[in-house]
């Protein structure tokens, strides 16, 4: 097997992660990728209207000025049609199909097919308990003014006040939430002017660690076992029932899926199949699920969406195989019990969700998540994830011989960042959205924003070794 640098594996999975690559080898702009291009941002511009709460032209100017694909007219030829009672966003310009994406509610925003139509499912509304924000922390809103002695607070301000200085920057980071919490209390947090703190922003790939989250919530109830084969029928006769869910797990299962990342090519068509599932509007599961194997499980690690997504496939037949309504059991069973209550979890047209990249959430509610696995998965002493689960996300994939690859989350075993502490771990998303957790130092670090211009690895490793430096390592136990 070909053995990658970490430098080289990182750099790949990160433009995997991400659905827009910063090269395109079509000089002219074809039918097909104009349209999956607008249908994609059809849909992030829906969600940004309707899920983020935010202005039209701000999303536009701020999010949605990519020049990735040559000829893709500017948003000066894009005609943009919002309707308020249906809650849809509509574009169009000359020479490209219409497309169209509708928001229905708590389930987020979905693109419609060319041929219009609507969704197959019925949408459900998630009791959220907003009557928690009164409460203190980390249930909570409600925070405490007292500052650790270990903290030094100037330093710890001027830490935030690099993060978001972006003269600073040799490329802009667009930082727009950066919560840091030591011991369970937030000391330091802030947000970029026209955000705040109950706005979810989009996760994108952090959504995956969800997914490993609740694939350890039915490990703990017995339905799962890492080490059995995945539960998929349609793979019962073929060599895809040697997949074991620890190998979707690792990105190990060994699933044939096209990337425009790798193949520019192919980039926003069919064949793009790691991406795809964002602009083509299908059954994100069942188009998981239905490729062909190319390499024989758990021995070649390979980022691809089609992972997770089939263990997204999994989970909703085990929760509806005990009689349980799938869309909301997330909010049931992790988000609502450690106080979650702003993730959006956006599903196709059939209710699946797609938490490879379509997830919004606020940095509160990641910083809670990450206080979950800083704890071993115990929460006020509830064990909501299985004892040794932690344990298990955070060692290497075996087929990532760099050790940058855990359980569906991102490690620093193998040191991409060789000043930090090696023991940190975190889900990861596209652009920078990071919550980092770092046992050791007993911190946990979130960053949202927008960093498309590049330079976003060694840009938070200042940050992070800010934040580090001003905060002193806790006395041995």
């Amino acid at each position: 097997m070909r053995r990658l640098t970490i430098g080289f594996l990182i750099l790949v999975a990160a433009i995997l992660a991400w659905p827009h690559y910063g090269a395109f080898s079509q000089t002219t702009l074809s039918k097909e990728v104009g349209e999956n291009y607008m249908a994609m941002n059809a849909k992030l511009l829906c969600s940004g209207i309707f899920v983020s709460g935010r202005d039209k032209d701000e999303v536009i100017k701020n999010d949605l000025t990519w020049d990735r694909v040559p000829g893709f007219p500017g948003w000066d030829q894009i005609q943009v049609a919002i309707d308020q009672t249906r809650k849809s966003v509509t574009l169009s310009a000359e020479g490209i199909q219409v497309r169209t994406a509708v928001y229905k509610g708590d389930q987020g925003c979905m693109i419609l097919p060319r041929e219009g139509g609507d969704i197959f499912f019925q949408p459900v509304v998630l009791s959220r308990n907003p009557e928690l924000a009164n409460q203190k922390w980390p249930v909570g809103d409600v925070t405490e003014d007292r500052m650790p002695p270990e903290v030094d607070g100037p330093a710890l301000n001027a830490a935030l006040d690099f993060a978001f200085d972006v003269s600073a920057q040799p490329k802009p980071q667009k930082t727009r939430s950066l919560l840091v919490v030591y011991k369970g209390q937030i000391i330091g947090e802030r947000y970029a002017p026209g955000f705040h703190k109950d706005m979810p922003q989009i996760s994108w790939s952090m959504g995956k660690s969800i997914t490993a989250a609740l694939v350890g919530i039915l490990v703990r109830d017995g339905l799962l076992k890492v080490e059995d084969p995945a539960p998929v029928s349609e793979w019962a006769n073929d060599p895809r029932r040697e997949i074991r869910i620890k190998d979707l797990m690792h990105m190990s299962s060994g699933l044939k899926f096209g990337s425009g990342a790798e193949n520019p090519a192919i980039a926003f068509t069919a064949k793009d199949q790691h991406t795809y599932v964002y602009f083509a509007a299908p059954n994100v599961y069942e188009y998981s699920i239905r490729n062909e194997i190319e390499s024989p499980p758990g021995t070649f690690w390979k980022y691809r969406n089609c992972d997770p997504l089939t263990l997204g496939k999994v989970i909703r037949d085990k929760v509806e195989g005990r009689g349980e309504e799938f869309l909301s059991f997330p909010q049931r069973a992790l988000f609502s019990r450690i106080g979650m209550r702003h993730m959006v979890l956006e599903t196709d047209r059939w209710g699946n969700f797609i938490m490879t990249g379509y997830d919004y959430a606020v940095a509160r509610d990641w910083v809670r998540f990450a206080l979950l696995h800083l704890q071993d998965g115990v929460w006020q002493g509830e064990r909501i994830l299985p004892e040794g689960w932690v344990d298990f996300i955070t060692r290497p994939a075996p087929a990532n011989k760099e050790k940058a690859y855990g359980g569906l989350c991102w490690l620093n075993a193998g040191k991409k960042y060789k000043s930090l502490p090696q023991d940190m771990y975190w889900p990861l998303g596209a652009y920078g959205q990071v919550a980092m957790i770092i046992p050791s130092r007993q911190m946990i670090v979130v960053r949202q924003g927008n960093s498309q211009m590049g330079g976003f690895d060694e840009y938070f490793e200042k940050v992070m070794q800010r934040i580090l430096a001003a905060v002193k390592s806790p006395s041995p136990r």
